[in-house]
């Protein structure tokens, strides 16, 4: 099927080329889409040369599906256009995540809910997918209450520029800055803007996302987003009050056998999930597995995933593969049902 890379040239963008390939999905004609300055240059995927279109001939091919990674105004902009001729998006941005009409997707929580009807389809934000991957087993057994979380983010969450300050600081050179303050050797209790509440749309994002992916409004959410020095992979220690009582051995065999979570957790070997191991991989690791001694029904759990990948890229690619194993695309035609 033909299928659009939307910010091909960026870091999320460029991860999904690799995802695309990894996964083997099957890409009939790939049309990578970036801002006007980068129309016309060449990018490589699979081996071969790809030209870089603008978002009017993107459009004009009429795509099956188009991944959009090109933040929220260019979404806004864009993304209907492509749904009115028969495009399903599936947008990376904040742009539709909370708009009612959106649905809000981590294909191993809520798949189930997208129908051919759905043409602007979002992907949740990183720190929300890889929490309520690990969640989702729990909350089906034990019902979750309660989410205290405090996140540890990688620069690459910010983008390339993010990583060239880093880089730069620790080398002593000049160049562009993207956060108020130095970044390595250093710890930013601030991502994204500060709201009149006090928390940053980063942490209010984890607190409405994690609610309606899971369906359940019920769920009371606060969060610290914090950005560290770090690349590979995003971590979070997150505290989960449980309606009914739990076992921790049981907790270890529902996240065992949940899909798309990895248990790392061995503290007498110092086996534990960091971002060095999760750089690269898909999945969500779970460690450090155990009860808050404090209060009854809560656990204590330490998150880590690849940001780029499972808390991007690969979880929209996951969306395009359900939405074609349910055939909810017309493969043959290259438009939507």
């Amino acid at each position: 099927m033909k299928v659009a890379v939307v910010g091909a040239t960026g870091l999320v963008g460029g991860e999904m080329l690799k995802v695309l390939e990894e996964r083997n999905f099957p890409v009939t004609e790939l049309i990578p889409v970036a801002s006007e300055k980068s129309v016309g240059k060449k990018i490589s995927w699979k081996g071969k040369d790809y030209t870089v279109h603008s978002m009017q001939q993107a459009i004009d091919a009429r795509p099956a599906i188009a991944v959009f990674s090109a933040g929220g105004s260019t979404s806004l902009e864009w993304a209907p256009k492509f749904a009115e001729v028969g495009t399903t998006v599936i947008d990376n941005s904040s742009a539709w995540r909370m708009n009612p009409a959106n649905k809000l997707v981590v294909p191993e929580v809520n798949a189930h809910v997208l129908t051919a009807e759905d043409k602007v389809i979002a992907n949740p934000n990183c720190s929300t997918i890889q929490m309520v991957v690990a969640l989702e087993p729990l909350h089906k057994k034990y019902k979750v209450k309660r989410i205290v979380v405090s996140t540890y983010q990688s620069v690459t969450g910010t983008g390339k520029n993010a990583v060239d300050q880093m880089m730069n600081e620790r080398a002593g050179k000049e160049g562009q800055k993207v956060y108020p303050h130095q970044i390595d050797l250093n710890v930013l209790p601030h991502i994204d803007v500060f709201l009149d509440n006090g928390y940053t749309k980063e942490e209010m994002k984890m607190v409405n996302e994690t609610k309606k992916i899971m369906g359940d409004d019920s769920i009371r959410v606060t969060a610290t987003t914090v950005r560290i020095p770090v690349i590979g992979g995003h971590s979070e220690a997150v505290n989960v009050e449980f309606e009914n009582e739990f076992d921790l051995e049981e907790v270890r065999n529902l996240l065992e056998k949940a899909p798309g979570v990895i248990v790392h957790d061995d503290v007498k070997a110092f086996k534990y999930p960091m971002p060095l191991l999760a750089h690269g991989k898909d999945e969500v690791f779970v460690g450090r597995l155990r009860r808050d001694e404090t209060q009854p029904k809560t656990l204590n759990m330490w998150i880590v995933a690849d940001n780029l990948r499972k808390g991007a890229a690969t979880n929209a690619v996951q969306i395009a593969e359900y939405l074609m194993a349910n055939k909810l695309i017309n493969q043959e035609e290259n438009v939507a049902v």
